[in-house]
């Protein structure tokens, strides 16, 4: 009764702790992981919605309206190096007033013209991986270079792209672009009064990426060897599993609608937020899904082990097709002579060793996906076919 009572309860605590330590290795590889880094907010660099939030930034950041009589000035004196005559100069001079709106046109051209370049992509990968140190102080609590956390109030530097656009405004004949001072302006990417409190979490979840992940395989592997039914018990861990995960791609959905009912109005578009938000946490997304179908492919290969009709009916099924197998290719003087025999005389054996293989190499794979669920549960088939073929073969005589 004691070890029953044990078992479960350090089955329940491994499930719950599964979305607890998917959360670490999240924090852990977007932390830690300067390539996963770039690679993950890479693409940001060419998407309209980032982009369009871009060209609008940079836009207001350079605004030329405040020189607008210094601008007309320049156009004057050029064209009357073109040979205008002065009066005519003089009129456009005194346009500065009505120019406001031409000059925000030729600015948000020209960021437009920059931010949809390749050099705006690389420029944008290679900030990101310079300023990876500063994404770790900004998911610390700090905040340096381009990205960083200033009270309830995470931001993006976007001075480097007003720079650019500074020296095509001169190149295209606004030499009063010159003197733009150098900003360093801050796009606002999230806003919320509980920022403190994700930041501390933020914290303790780095912190716990070391240990946590293996106390949880630890306490359902534990819990397991000690049930009774210890088939019924994997199965049970596994669907526990699946259900936490559940409960963290819902999680997931729910500050997916906070953070963008949260960023400020007029600062980023939804459709900007949404890609921010969606890139960020893509890892994360992909790391739920891996659990989700690797605790599904878990619980239906204990269920398809027991004692069941159709778990009876499939491993007949496959024994059928052996069976089969072998007599054909006896038929036509194709044995496998002592290793078929010897196959048959240790399958079990042999079956259960190969089970634990595919979870050795998951647990050392890097980074793994669902088609990394799927090639090892492939490979486990195939083994396990190879293993009933030569069985098959082995009790088959002429």
């Amino acid at each position: 009764m004691v070890r029953s009572a044990v078992s479960a309860l350090l089955i329940v605590l491994g499930c719950l702790l599964v979305p607890v330590s998917v959360l670490t290795v999240w924090v852990h590889g977007i932390v830690l992981d300067t390539d996963r880094y770039v690679a993950t907010v890479a693409p940001l660099a060419t998407d309209p919605a980032i982009q369009e939030a871009a060209v609008d930034h940079v836009s207001e950041a350079v605004d030329l309206r405040h020189n607008s009589r210094k601008v007309t000035s320049d156009i004057a004196d050029w064209l009357r190096d073109q040979g205008l005559p002065p009066r005519a100069a003089d009129t456009i001079e005194g346009l500065a007033p009505h120019l406001d709106a031409a000059l925000d046109q030729a600015v948000r051209k020209v960021a437009t013209h920059i931010v949809h370049t390749e050099e705006f992509a690389a420029v944008w990968t290679g900030a990101n991986r310079a300023a990876h140190a500063a994404v770790v102080h900004a998911l610390t609590g700090e905040g340096h270079g381009p990205v960083g956390v200033r009270g309830d109030t995470v931001t993006l530097n976007v001075g480097a792209a007003v720079e650019k656009v500074k020296l095509q405004l001169v190149d295209a004949g606004f030499p009063s672009a010159r003197d733009i001072p150098d900003i360093h302006r801050r796009t606002i990417l999230f806003h919320s009064h509980q920022l403190d409190r994700i930041k501390q979490a933020v914290r303790l979840l780095d912190l716990a990426s070391n240990w946590l992940p293996t106390l949880t395989i630890a306490l359902g592997t534990t819990g397991v060897l000690l049930a009774r039914g210890r088939r019924r018990a994997l199965a049970l861990a596994a669907l526990g599993a699946g259900v936490a995960s559940l409960a963290l791609a819902l999680a997931l959905t729910v500050a997916r609608r906070y953070c963008l009912d949260h960023v400020p109005p007029g600062v980023l578009s939804r459709a900007a937020a949404s890609a921010l938000f969606d890139t960020v946490v893509r890892f994360l997304r992909v790391t739920v899904l891996t659990v989700l179908v690797l605790s599904a492919v878990v619980a239906a290969g204990a269920y398809l082990a027991g004692p069941g009709r159709l778990p009876r009916a499939v491993r007949a099924t496959a024994e059928r097709t052996a069976e089969s197998a072998a007599h054909w290719c006896a038929a036509r003087g194709m044995r496998t002579g002592r290793a078929g025999t010897w196959t048959a005389n240790h399958r079990r054996e042999l079956t259960v060793a190969a089970l634990p293989a595919p979870a050795a190499v998951f647990a050392l794979w890097n980074h793994p996906t669902v088609l990394t669920v799927l090639f090892l549960v492939l490979v486990l088939l195939a083994v396990l076919a190879v293993i009933t073929l030569l069985a098959a073969t082995g009790r088959t005589r002429g």
